[in-house]
């Protein structure tokens, strides 16, 4: 009797035991599944959003270079004054400098920028990077700023003039 009983025992500690690791390997593999598809959708989202904004700089880039002959309307838009610090192509932004800042235009790219209510132009070189605040199309310097006419903001139009 007492040997059946530990024959009794010991099957059953291994039918517990087996079911244990059955469910424990289970839950790990439920769990590497979950992860997984959790981090493929993260992927999955992660791309397309990034797809979104490629297509989308490619629009802004097109509209870009549709108007970049010389002399064609480029853009109209809000123009902000900047100066100081080093420039994205490693130049100071003088202040009394004819240079300005654009999201898109090659650096070197000679731009007439107009001053819409008053008329008056300058033709600046792009040599850095920006604005970076929505609306706005090109930062200009003071010199270019006082050039046009205007302290603060100003509505302009640009048109490409030459390649630097």
């Amino acid at each position: 009797m007492q040997r059946n009983i530990a024959v009794f025992c010991t099957l059953s500690a291994t039918i517990l035991a087996t079911s244990v690791n059955i469910a424990s390997a289970t839950e790990r593999h439920s769990h590497t599944s979950y992860r997984h598809s959790h981090v493929t959708a993260r992927s999955t989202v992660h791309r397309e959003v990034a797809h979104r904004r490629a297509r989308h700089d490619d629009r802004r880039d097109t509209v870009a270079r549709v108007g970049a002959s010389a002399g064609d309307p480029l853009q109209s838009g809000i123009a902000s004054i900047y100066s100081g610090g080093r420039t994205a192509n490693g130049e100071v932004a003088a202040a009394g400098g004819l240079t300005a800042a654009h999201r898109s235009l090659p650096f070197g790219t000679m731009v007439k920028v107009t001053n819409s209510s008053s008329g008056r132009s300058v033709v600046v070189r792009i040599n850095d990077r920006g604005p970076f605040v929505h609306g706005r199309v090109i930062d200009l310097t003071p010199a270019a700023a006082r050039a046009l006419g205007f302290s603060g903001l100003a509505h302009v139009t640009l048109s490409v003039v030459g390649r630097g």
